[in-house]
């Protein structure tokens, strides 16, 4: 359900953790270029941290502090992803693909 309809969802917070959204009639405004770029290097960040993440959990000598830092850094790169995930879904277009029914069965 999206509540904050023409709200694009930026893929930082307020200083106390709340979302925060611009309002633009259009995707190319200074700010909202800005976000695309923030959610870009989000992206490579996480793709980055997920192959230090696997050459580490293949080193059986890591021990509970380098996983624990690992853990976090992880979290960190998810929440990020799925703040993106999130934003750019709500841009998608909504449509009506008309769904038809199912081969055999008509009424």
């Amino acid at each position: 359900m999206n509540t904050m309809t023409g709200l694009r969802l930026l893929p930082w917070t307020t200083p106390d953790g709340k979302p925060c959204y611009l309002s633009a009639d259009h995707g190319d405004s200074p700010l909202s270029r800005r976000a695309d770029e923030i959610e870009a290097l989000q992206l490579s960040m996480g793709t980055q941290l997920l192959g230090h993440a696997r050459a580490l959990l293949a080193d059986r000598k890591a021990d509970t502090g380098e996983l624990r830092f690992l853990a976090n850094r992880l979290c960190e790169a998810l929440r990020d992803v799925l703040r993106v995930a999130e934003s750019r879904g709500r841009r998608l277009p909504a449509h009506d693909d008309g769904l038809a029914e199912p081969a055999g069965e008509s009424s």
